[in-house]
């Protein structure tokens, strides 16, 4: 089948359920959509983690990962000096939690962060090389 028939077949659905009621007084209704921002998830585990997480399980990681975003954004609007100082203490407790969770570090996960230091550590010994 292709995929109009199954949208159309869908939609029929949708109309007589409507029709029928079957869709009034829904959790949620008339309340806007919640949506989370899995942008910092790798795309490969975005979906196994919605899936946990509509279980009723997160994994610590994805836990301290959110709260480190969370913080983030807390940081970037702090308003005053001692604000920053809290919110960086926060990050930096965090991201060490993150790290003890898994055996690589948790800011060389980072694809990009590990790519800008070994190219980093290549210029250094490069030029020790060519005195």
């Amino acid at each position: 089948m292709s995929i109009l028939i199954w949208a159309k077949l869908a939609e029929e659905r949708i109309q007589e359920a409507v029709k029928r009621g079957e869709l009034d007084n829904l959790p949620g209704s008339g309340k806007p959509l919640e949506l989370e921002d899995d942008s910092h998830l790798s795309p490969e585990l975005r979906m196994a983690y919605k899936l946990l997480k509509n279980a009723g399980y997160t994994p610590p990681e994805l836990d301290l990962r959110n709260e480190i975003t969370r913080v983030e954004d807390l940081l970037a609007k702090a308003p005053d000096e001692k604000s920053r100082y809290q919110a960086m203490k926060r990050l930096n407790f965090l991201t060490l939690k993150l790290g003890a969770l898994r055996p690589g570090s948790a800011l060389l996960d980072e694809h990009h962060y590990a790519g800008r230091i070994l190219d980093r550590l290549e210029k250094r010994d490069g030029k020790k090389e060519g005195g």
